[in-house]
């Protein structure tokens, strides 16, 4: 399977994006560390579109940072799409990179992050608009669902990859466990097999030997 980034290794590693964490110089420390990619914070394409300077300072990357993806947030189609060619044109990352799994309220409740997956043909159409806009890959992160009603990872993914994404990250839990509970990492297994693309797993990974139990529980 292809990557969306370059890596020698069998089971590649990359940073996930965290608001407030993420930024450059602790990108930095992880690709000196070994992480085979890493991503930006998740930026608002609203706020990209409109060249606000705060979001655009937290697309710039350094060289020594690369592979690198920009993520972005939105529930737009035109708006990421916007966002999508402008990080394109004046940015180039390896990829760019949908946060579809954000469980933060005031996220959420203009239906960024997990709150579009409340509706899966919006999903569809961002992707699909994101895409259209660069010739750079597009992946996308995700949850497991909006909620244990309709807790579907593996339907997700699938209707994910159709779309055209070229990689897939799970967060193996839903929108409304926020961070609670455990991420299911058997959802994370399933995925890799009902899937031709390349899946990251997301959840519970706080130290070496977390991301070593995760590589044998779900490959």
């Amino acid at each position: 399977m292809q990557l969306p980034f370059p890596s020698e290794h069998r089971f590649p590693l990359i940073l996930a994006p965290m608001a407030g964490v993420s930024e450059a110089p602790y990108r930095q420390v992880c690709r000196r560390m070994g992480a085979d990619a890493v991503l930006s914070e998740f930026l608002s394409s609203e706020a990209i579109r409109r060249r606000i300077r705060t979001t655009l300072e937290g697309a710039e990357f350094e060289p020594v940072e690369r592979p690198i993806g920009i993520q972005i947030y939105g529930a737009d189609p035109g708006a990421m799409a916007d966002a999508a060619r402008l990080i394109t044109e004046h940015y180039q990352p390896e990829f760019i990179d949908i946060n579809f799994g954000c469980p933060v309220k005031k996220v959420v409740q203009r239906n960024g992050g997990s709150g579009c997956l409340r509706d899966l043909d919006q999903v569809d159409r961002i992707i699909h608009a994101v895409i259209g806009a660069t010739h750079l890959p597009v992946t996308a992160k995700t949850r497991s669902g909006w909620s244990d009603e309709t807790r579907d990872p593996v339907g997700i993914a699938l209707r994910m990859q159709d779309a055209g994404v070229r990689a897939f990250t799970l967060h193996a839990r839903t929108r409304t466990q926020m961070f609670s509970g455990r991420a299911d990492w058997d959802e994370i297994a399933r995925v890799v097999d009902a899937l031709d693309i390349p899946v990251f797993g997301n959840g519970d990974i706080t130290s070496a030997a977390d991301v070593v139990r995760m590589r044998d529980h779900t490959r």
